[in-house]
């Protein structure tokens, strides 16, 4: 096994924990989760390609600067995984920890859920076809 593909089974774990979260009504933890899902399927994505990822939780610019590494239907998506990533990546803390003002079950919602959870999952989609492509 790959550290990429160890990132794509953790991306695909997180994923699964999503759905029980969400049916928990666990919005800002759902949100929380997804970002990390995200991460571990974009760097794996990325080591795939050969691109190793800074130590940071946002590399959806990596995507779109070195797309031409990645199989033409991920390519397609960069901007739009790249933009998922820099949403999650601004929520990560505040959904974690909430802060002084903001207090993470009362700000984040079924339909804040409902995108991060749709979300991770096109990214785990891509890293699915990224890494498991045949070569």
């Amino acid at each position: 096994m790959t550290l990429a593909q160890s990132h794509l089974k953790k991306a695909r774990v997180r994923l699964k924990m999503l759905d029980h979260l969400f049916n928990e009504g666990a919005w800002s933890d759902v949100v929380r989760q997804a970002q990390e899902a995200v991460e571990l399927a974009l760097k794996g994505t990325l080591r795939h390609v050969g691109v190793e990822p800074p130590k940071q939780h946002d590399v959806g610019a990596l995507l779109v600067e070195y797309r031409d590494r990645l199989p033409p239907a991920v390519a397609a998506q960069a901007e739009d995984l790249a933009r998922i990533s820099l949403w999650l990546r601004k929520e990560r803390e505040f959904a974690f920890y909430g802060d002084i003002d903001l207090i993470p079950e009362l700000t984040y919602g079924q339909e804040d859920a409902e995108r991060a959870r749709r979300d991770a999952a096109t990214a785990v989609r891509a890293a699915t076809l990224a890494i498991e492509a045949p070569t």
